[in-house]
């Protein structure tokens, strides 16, 4: 018979065991959206505001948290947000789009489910529907790694989220209107850093400290450049991934993409430009904010950092010095590097071409010939509920044709569990900007020309970055 101190370390030992498989911590939100009057560029506009704030309120939670988030949808017109770089593992029906959520009707409430599972790093949500991006709506998203997990770099003495990107001064259903009849969008009326124009943002720092910026390209149409005068700065993740801490004096951040970077407070005491400008524009615009030192009583002068402007080498260059730092942890204990990506062997292959022809008399935009019509019931509850006639799979071929761009509800088959080599093409004059919504892929090959068989001998198999938006420079 056991005795019973040995029940007793029998009992301890089960409870220890039980508590290590308990759930997640769980965080909870309550977010109301409205119209409001917002002043981004001076002018009255109506934007679109969450809990009365433009930008949003901050998402801030720790690997693995389970996040709840109850949307009350108080507009006129139907409503979704998407979640951009949160990966949806089995779980696309939150990602917040056209095709796998149904639109939030006016008047009514949808919570979004969500766990950032095994997920660390930047990155920001937006509304997806009738062009309310134009309008606001969007915040941005703070993963933090759980405290056991190292981290590649001393904790910053403070941490800044900057949400930038261009705006423009016309209602967002009139911008939506221009695109329905046709037309191109306009150039963009300015830039705005989380929501106002220039010199409308200070970030006080302290002399001698090092501190964490956060930025995502948030805007609409336009490639930006990132720089903070006489300082700088240290990359140190990409959408999730901790990179090899390479030195830059200015960043590209192409349209939905994130970055973080330390700076170091260590000039002379006094007010510095942070500058986003336009990149590969005819006119360039810039905007902005100021990073001011907490022992100076100065203000910035003289005129703001200049920046690149139209030079494609120069951008395609940084691209590729951004690489994956293979002996940091990710959100899990392993190093990245472990994740031998280069050793996984491929089964399928995809060649996506965006063109931009005219179909019946109006400018639309398509991959591989096709442009996307959505259906009246959308894809996910259509494949749940074997509703026959919404779509058909297979319906946008795997490789460009070179034949006339018609409209289709176009849908591509893949296999489970299988590994596809996705191929990007820009024939374009314009820089486009490629997102896989709840997924992320490796970024292995970047360059200008057409793509071939032969271009996989270039491919970077060993440290390569994984993120969910990727550019393609004009060809």
């Amino acid at each position: 018979m056991a005795s019973y101190s040995s029940i007793c370390c029998l009992l301890l030992v089960f409870m220890l065991v039980s508590c290590t498989r308990g759930e997640s911590p769980y965080r909870f939100f309550n977010w109301n959206v409205t119209y409001g009057d917002i002043y981004p560029l001076g002018v009255k506009q109506q934007g679109i505001l969450i809990n009365g704030q433009f930008p949003g309120p901050s998402i801030e939670a720790v690997t693995n948290d389970n996040l709840i988030i109850s949307v009350f949808n108080a507009l006129d017109e139907p409503f979704l947000i998407s979640w951009n770089g949160v990966q949806q593992r089995r779980n696309s029906w939150q990602d917040g789009v056209y095709g796998t959520n149904c639109p939030i009707p006016p008047g009514k409430n949808f919570t979004y489910v969500l766990q950032v599972k095994d997920q660390i790093g930047s990155y920001f949500y937006f509304p997806s529907l009738a062009f309310h991006k134009a309008a606001g709506g969007y915040g941005g998203i703070k993963i933090a790694s759980r405290p056991l997990i190292p981290v590649p770099f001393d904790p910053p003495a403070g941490d800044f989220t900057i949400l930038a990107g261009d705006w423009y001064k016309k209602n967002h259903t009139d911008l939506k209107a221009i695109l329905d009849s046709g037309s191109d969008l306009p150039f963009p009326d300015g830039l705005v850093i989380n929501g106002r124009g220039s010199n409308a943002n200070t970030f006080t720092v302290d002399q001698g400290k090092t501190y964490r910026f956060r930025i995502s390209n948030v805007g609409i149409s336009t490639s930006i450049n990132f720089r903070i005068q006489g300082h700088k700065m240290l990359l140190v993740e990409v959408e999730g991934t901790h990179t090899l801490q390479n030195t830059y004096d200015s960043l590209d951040i192409h349209l939905g993409q994130s970055y973080s970077v330390l700076v170091r407070a260590d000039q002379p005491p006094q007010g510095y430009y942070i500058v986003i400008s336009t990149r590969f524009t005819s006119q360039v615009l810039s905007a902005t904010s100021v990073l001011h030192y907490s022992n100076s009583a100065g203000s910035v002068s003289g005129p703001p950092p200049g920046g690149p402007t139209t030079q494609i080498d120069w951008s395609l260059e940084q691209a590729r010095s951004l690489r994956r730092n293979l002996t940091a942890s990710g959100p899990r204990p392993n190093p990245q590097g472990s994740y031998h990506y280069g050793l996984i062997n491929t089964t399928h292959t995809i060649r996506l071409q965006n063109t931009a022809p005219t179909i019946n008399g109006k400018q639309r935009y398509a991959v591989n010939s096709v442009s996307f019509i959505p259906a009246d019931t959308p894809l996910k509850l259509a494949d749940y509920f074997k509703i026959p006639g919404v779509f058909s799979v297979g319906s946008i071929p795997d490789n460009p044709t070179g034949g006339g761009a018609y409209l289709q509800t176009s849908v591509m088959a893949a296999d489970f569990r299988g590994f596809a080599e996705v191929v990007f093409e820009n024939p374009e004059d314009t820089l486009q900007s490629w997102h896989i919504d709840g997924h992320n892929f490796f970024a292995v090959g970047m360059d200008g020309g057409e793509w071939t068989p032969a271009s996989r001998l270039t491919y970077n198999l060993r440290d390569t970055i994984s993120r969910c938006t990727v550019q393609l420079c004009l060809v």
